[in-house]
Order: structure tokens, then C-alpha cells, then sequence
């Protein structure tokens, strides 16, 4: 009789023991202290050798049912609470697929690509057209077509990256104006974007560059109509009216040549001391002039109905002097942080 009572008191201890249980290392104290080599249990099964034959065979059935009882019950227990842990995670982890997106922060346009869209878009709206060309050019397209004779310096093997094939890297994308002409005729309106290369390389000079050249093909076009053209490019690509002057200079695909100088967009001319124009108040942004006969010739137009002006800005410098680059090599050396944090102070830049 004392070992019934024992066992119902163990098996009250484990009720009250399992109702108290709020996770899976609770119940595997619980599964230690009843059913472990020395649980209250276990401990039980082991006295029975002790008692009379007529009091073993109850008595074992009674340990017997309480021990199937305590793993049923630590089983269910179990499953419950990982059932519970299982739908509070999916309730804390779950993706409710009706809500709006968060959406991704987007890249942007590097300066120089930003530079190149600004003024396709403003020339684009003076009525040009873009037109592309290989940048891995032929001898005749790159000099031979935009009247450069053999003996020119330009041709000289510091200047541009010849191959063995007798190909080059174009040192401009004028070649793209003699291959307009060619397929489209007169009259034409196009601008050439693109990598040029040439063997330089310093503060202010890289190897590989961004152009953009320009060119109008028509009859009766005059001086002023391209000077007209330039200050309104220019002047909507920096947002405001700026002083100008031109320059006679030489090219040998145009004739006559000159070249464009804007007042400083740092200072105005008014700061002597200015790190971007060096106090002169002047900024040289582009070569142009009349095309050449020769060249319209060599494209299969005849120079006594048509001629034309082009002309020729560098991307990379109109970037440098927008948004106040104090370095043409930050450009190239893949280093975002300078252009994140809106241009370092020392460098005298301003935020892109």
C-alpha cells in the first residue's frame, strides 16, 4: 500500500512539474528527474524486488502505466510548445506579400556620363542627332579623311597607340563625322560622344578621355551660326549667361579654326588667386571651325553646295569645371568615397 501511495505522489510531481514547463530544456529536466538513472521513477522499478510476490505484479503495473503516462505526456508537451516557438518565429519572420516594396536605393550617373547626358539632351533639342563609331579605328577614318597628312605630329607614335595591323585607338571621335557623312549625306546634324585615347597621362591629362565633337552639314551655313550654336550649349550646360571670346587657332579639318574661351565659372575673373582659371578669368572649352573641304569632300559631299562647321569639348573637363574636380585622376580611380561625401574641402570641389 505505501508504494501506490508512492507512486501517486510521484505522479502528482509530475504534473505539477509538467504544468510549470514553458520550454524544451524544462521538459528534458523534467524527463531527467523522473525517468533518469536516479529519477523518482526509476527509483521506483528498482524497489520492486523488494516486495512481497503478492504486492510486485500491482505494484508494476501501476509504474508501468505512470511510466507510459510521463512519456506520452512529455511527448505532447513537446510538441506543443515547439509548435508554439514554431508560429511566434513565423509570425516575427513572415512576409506579408500585400504590403507596398521598400523599394532600393539607386545608383547614380558618374560625373562624366552625367556630363555627356546634360549636353546630348541640350544639343538633341538644337536639332542633332547622336551617332557612334569603333573605337579601335582605321589609319584613313582617324587622319586620312579629316586632312591630316602623313607628316603630321599627330601621327607621331607619342601621340597615339598604333597596333600591328596598322589599326589605332582613336585619338578623337571626328572619324565618326567622316562616317556619318558617308551613310547619311547632307544635310546632316550629329554629335559624337565617346573614348578617345592618346599617350598622356598627368594631373590634367589621361590616356583614355571622353569627347563629344559636333557637326552641321548644310548649305549657306555661316561663322556666326556656330558661334550662335556654342553659347547656347554652353550656356545651358552651366545654367547661366557667360562672357565668351574666340580665338583663331589651326586644325587641319577645319578652315578657318578657332577656339572658345568662357568666362571663369569658378570666379568670373574676378579672384586673381582662383585655383580654376589661374586669375586670368578665362576657361579654353572647345576647338571648332568651318570643316574643311577636303573633309566634306571625303565624304562624299560636294563642298561647293554644302559646307559646315564641327566642333570638339572635352567631357572629362567640362565635368572638372561643373562640379569643381580639382583632379582629372579622381575620375578614373574608382574611388566613390570623394564624390559621396560632395568633394573634399582640400581639393577645392563642390558637391556634384
Amino acid at each position: 500500500m505505501q508504494d501506490l501511495l508512492n507512486i501517486k505522489a510521484v505522479r502528482d510531481s509530475f504534473i505539477e512539474s509538467l504544468n510549470n514547463a514553458k520550454t524544451l530544456q524544462e521538459l528534458d529536466e523534467i524527463r531527467v528527474k523522473f525517468t533518469g538513472k536516479k529519477g523518482d521513477l526509476t527509483l521506483l522499478l528498482r524497489s520492486l524486488g523488494k516486495l512481497p510476490p503478492e504486492e510486485r505484479k500491482e505494484t508494476g503495473q501501476e509504474l508501468n502505466k505512470l511510466r507510459d503516462e510521463i512519456e506520452y505526456s512529455l511527448t505532447q508537451a513537446g510538441k506543443k510548445i515547439r509548435d508554439f516557438e514554431n508560429e511566434k518565429q513565423e509570425i516575427n519572420e513572415r512576409i506579408d506579400v500585400t504590403l507596398p516594396e521598400r523599394g532600393r536605393l539607386s545608383g547614380a550617373f558618374h560625373p562624366v556620363l552625367q556630363t555627356m547626358h546634360e549636353i546630348a539632351d541640350i544639343m538633341q533639342g538644337l536639332g542633332y542627332s547622336v551617332a557612334t563609331g569603333p573605337e579601335k579605328e582605321e589609319d584613313f577614318y582617324n587622319f586620312e579623311c579629316l586632312n591630316v597628312p602623313s607628316w603630321h605630329p599627330a601621327r607621331d607614335m607619342q601621340d597615339t597607340f598604333y597596333f600591328a595591323d596598322g589599326t589605332l585607338l582613336r585619338t578623337h571621335t571626328s572619324p565618326v563625322q567622316v562616317r556619318a557623312m558617308l551613310e547619311y549625306g547632307a544635310p546632316l546634324r550629329i554629335i559624337c560622344p565617346g573614348k578617345v585615347y592618346r599617350r598622356d597621362n598627368d594631373v590634367t591629362h589621361s590616356p583614355m578621355f571622353n569627347q563629344m565633337e559636333g557637326l552641321l552639314v548644310d548649305k549657306n551655313v555661316s561663322f556666326s551660326i556656330m558661334k550662335g550654336t556654342m553659347t547656347e550649349m554652353l550656356n545651358a550646360f552651366f545654367g547661366k549667361s557667360l562672357k565668351s571670346r574666340f580665338r583663331a587657332s589651326y586644325f587641319p579639318f577645319t578652315e578657318p579654326s578657332m577656339e572658345l574661351d568662357i568666362e571663369c565659372v569658378e570666379c568670373s575673373g574676378n579672384d586673381p588667386h582662383c585655383r580654376v582659371c589661374h586669375g586670368t578669368g578665362w576657361l579654353e572649352v572647345a576647338g571648332m571651325g568651318m570643316v574643311h573641304p577636303n573633309v566634306i569632300r571625303a565624304g562624299k559631299i560636294d563642298p561647293d553646295k554644302y559646307n559646315g562647321f564641327a566642333f570638339g569639348i572635352g567631357l572629362d573637363r567640362m565635368a572638372m569645371l561643373k562640379y569643381g574636380i580639382g583632379d582629372l585622376r579622381l575620375l578614373f580611380d574608382g574611388n566613390i568615397s570623394y564624390f559621396l561625401s560632395g568633394f573634399d574641402s582640400k581639393e577645392g570641389g563642390k558637391k556634384c
